[in-house]
This record gives structure tokens, C-alpha cells and sequence, in this order.
């Protein structure tokens, strides 16, 4: 039997005491694309923040390809996030960044690349979400509210990660726009061969992209 890319048993967290989780199970395959929805406030965004390692949970296994990653060091956690993508719900670009430095932020920090080589690879990003070469060299402020959601794509497979996060990846956009990010998301995902894991709101952006759907 596979091992599952993403495997979760058992998993809690609280705030005090608001309980937030309460023993979750969740199993992604290798290549699979699964969409989460769920009512407000039901947790979907700390299920990601928790696989990511943003935060711990208070009991339970998170595993990636087996491997248990709620005891990781600093250095293996970042590891693991380097074989990651993540686009958050309001696309969260650096207002004083460029778009290809937004594309590129990560590529950046890993200092393994160049300044060129990085600004070539956002722009090829930025090209194969459909936008324009030029708009790499924008600002945020600059582009529209659907623009920003293709660059924060974009910057999710800056690095062709394997596992990629999605936040509500339509929300506050127009039907056309979100039929446009849907087709968008399964085209880049595919290529990729990656695992995604997707939560949103919109049960018509969640049959578009999903291989299945869970709820929380």
C-alpha cells in the first residue's frame, strides 16, 4: 500500500478554551489534488499553518511521506517547507517588492541562486500563469485583485514544490475570474505532479480542481 504524501491522525489544537481541532484524520496521495471546505471558523486555515509547521499541534501525527514532522528541528523544518508552496487567502504580497521579487522571495533567500537566474525563473512563472513578462517589474499596488491571485500562484511554484497549500485561492473574485484561477491552479499542479491540498468556500472552484473533497 502507498504511503500517503500528507497523513494526519488524530490531530488537536486549542486556544484556551476554544477547541479548535478535535482529532482530525486526513490522508492526501502522492499527485492527488483534495479540496477542504468547511464552515467559518471550523479550522481549515490552522489545518495548513499545521502541516506547514507554523504551529504545533497539541496532540496527533502530521506525516509527509511517512515521516513524522511535528518533532522536527529548525533545520529540517525548513527543509521540509523548501518542498512546499503555499498561497494565502489575500495572496499577502510584499507591498515594496516587485512582482518577480514577490515570484522569486523564496528563490532569494535560498541564496543557491542568483539575482538573474532567480528574476529568470519568476518570469518564467509569471508567464505560465498568464501574464506578461513586463508585469514582473509592478508593483503590487499596481495590478488587480485577480493579477494578484495568479502571482501568488505564481510565487507557490516559484520553486516546483511537490506539496502545494492553497487558501481559499478565489475568494473575493468574480465568476469569470474564479473559473479563470480554477483552470489556472489544475494546469499548474498538474505539471508539476504535485500533491495539493485546497480549502475554499466555493463548492464550484472545489469540483473544478478536486480529485475529492473532505470536510471539516
Amino acid at each position: 500500500m502507498a504511503v500517503p504524501k500528507i497523513k494526519l491522525e488524530g490531530v488537536t489544537k486549542s486556544f484556551g478554551s476554544n477547541h479548535v481541532l478535535k482529532g482530525v484524520d486526513l490522508e492526501v496521495a502522492d499527485g492527488e489534488s483534495l479540496v477542504l471546505i468547511g464552515g467559518s471558523a471550523s479550522g481549515k486555515t490552522l489545518l495548513l499553518k499545521l502541516i506547514l509547521g507554523l504551529e504545533k499541534p497539541d496532540s496527533g501525527s502530521i506525516q509527509i511521506d511517512g515521516v513524522e514532522t511535528t518533532k522536527l528541528d529548525r533545520k529540517a523544518q525548513e527543509k521540509l517547507l523548501h518542498r512546499m508552496g503555499m498561497l494565502f487567502q489575500q495572496s499577502a504580497l510584499f507591498d515594496s517588492m516587485t512582482i518577480w521579487e514577490n515570484v522569486a522571495f523564496q528563490l532569494l533567500q535560498d541564496h543557491q541562486l542568483s539575482q538573474e537566474e532567480s528574476r529568470r525563473i519568476a518570469i518564467e512563472k509569471i508567464v505560465s500563469v498568464g501574464l506578461t513578462a513586463d508585469v514582473g517589474d509592478l508593483l503590487p499596488a499596481e495590478i488587480s485583485g485577480g493579477m494578484q491571485k495568479r502571482v501568488g500562484f505564481a510565487r507557490a511554484i516559484a520553486n516546483d514544490p511537490e506539496i502545494v497549500l492553497l487558501d481559499e485561492p478565489t475568494a473575493g473574485l468574480d465568476p469569470i475570474m474564479t473559473n479563470v484561477i480554477g483552470e489556472l491552479i489544475l494546469k499548474g499542479v498538474r505539471e508539476l505532479g504535485a500533491t495539493t491540498l485546497s480549502i475554499t468556500s466555493d463548492m464550484k472552484g472545489a469540483r473544478q480542481v478536486a480529485d475529492r473533497v473532505a470536510m471539516i
